[in-house]
């Protein structure tokens, strides 16, 4: 069985080991074990309650409870930029008009953006290559929207997420390499790295704060701006089903797409509902459909996936789901059937 839980201090090196196989371009998760330390220390500090929102992120770890492996990351921001400055770029459009010579032109451009401060963010997302099988991505991703749910009042109105741009075989990035490059003189690899460790004051003393002509770059380098890497993708598809849009704003490295919604009006927030757990042996084997459960618990939050028959009051679940979700018979659960698609 796979379990989401709260991270703890003794994951780090199920961490570190993630952190190695996730390669370029995961900031959030970077091969540095004083900063992972530090990322799980501020979670603790989040679920219980010791931090101010501006400060607080909740990082979730998928456990393979059959050997007690790692196997995969999520976590949520209560609030960017609050503290650190959250940067990204605004796609947008200038005119040239002359009347006398009865020119007009449109050019789009880049702004430099702090629009989503105060946003929460969905980040840090990560399987192992290993554990993608069985709905484990859903379970990952999407455990998140439970949490949502169930402690709306700690997180903003809207929710976005920072999708991973396209870079080649070798970690190279078309977009870095004609435009961050010329201002930066670092590689796109240690830039990553250096926003990943929390070192973000060169991005505001050195990116240009006037606005970027796309025409200007190279046409490789225009090709991918809003485009995802080939392994976010699946990412990005499942969001997107979730009522996730793009709207418009990239990373300022890599140019991968920023997506984001109304935390009230994704799917599975929405959708989601209060049942009453009941202990039933043996499970039902008919009409059984797939469904994220969670608890009710800040620090002791836990989710996980199964098949159970759609009720509108209460879920069956056996002696074993019941003790992985820390909970007894009686008690009240949230639930949310996957999508239609995912279903299958």
């Amino acid at each position: 069985m796979m379990i989401i839980r709260p991270v703890r201090r003794d994951d780090l090196d199920g961490l570190m080991n993630l952190a190695r196989s996730a390669g370029v371009g995961l900031t959030s998760l970077p091969v540095n074990e004083e900063r992972l330390t530090q990322k799980i220390s501020r979670s603790e500090l989040s679920f219980a309650g010791e931090l101010d929102r501006s400060d607080r992120g909740y990082v979730f770890v998928l456990e393979d409870a059959d050997n007690g492996a790692i196997a995969g990351i999520c976590a949520i921001e209560a609030a960017v930029g609050m503290r650190e400055p959250w940067y990204n770029y605004r796609v947008g459009t200038i005119v040239h008009a002359s009347e006398e010579l009865g020119v007009y032109s449109r050019h789009d451009t880049l702004f430099l953006s702090n629009d989503h401060t105060g946003f929460s963010e969905l980040c840090t997302l990560f399987l192992h290559p290993d554990y993608r099988v069985n709905r484990n991505g859903g379970l990952l991703s999407k455990s998140r929207f439970l949490f949502l749910a169930q402690f709306a009042p700690l997180f903003g109105k809207i929710v976005v997420a920072e999708m991973r741009g396209y870079s080649d075989e070798k970690g190279n990035s078309p977009f870095w390499e004609a435009l961050g490059r010329h201002f930066f003189s670092i590689d796109f690899a240690e830039a990553d790295y250096l926003t990943g460790i929390g070192q973000k004051a060169f991005v505001a003393e050195l990116m240009p704060k006037h606005p970027v002509y796309i025409d200007f770059l190279p046409a490789e380098a225009q090709a991918v701006i809003g485009q995802t890497h080939p392994n976010t993708k699946p990412a990005v598809a499942m969001l997107q089903s979730e009522g996730f849009r793009y709207e418009g704003y990239v990373d300022i490295f890599d140019a991968g797409p920023t997506v984001q919604a109304y935390t009230s009006e994704i799917r599975a927030v929405k959708e989601s509902r209060m049942v009453v757990a009941r202990l039933v042996d043996p499970l039902p084997t008919e009409g059984r459909v797939a469904q994220l459960v969670s608890n009710t618990s800040l620090d002791g939050f836990r989710t996980i996936l199964l098949d159970a028959p759609l009720d509108g009051e209460s879920i069956a679940l056996s002696r074993e789901q019941l003790a992985a979700l820390n909970v007894q018979d009686g008690d009240f659960v949230r639930a949310v059937a996957l999508s239609p698609k995912e279903q299958a």
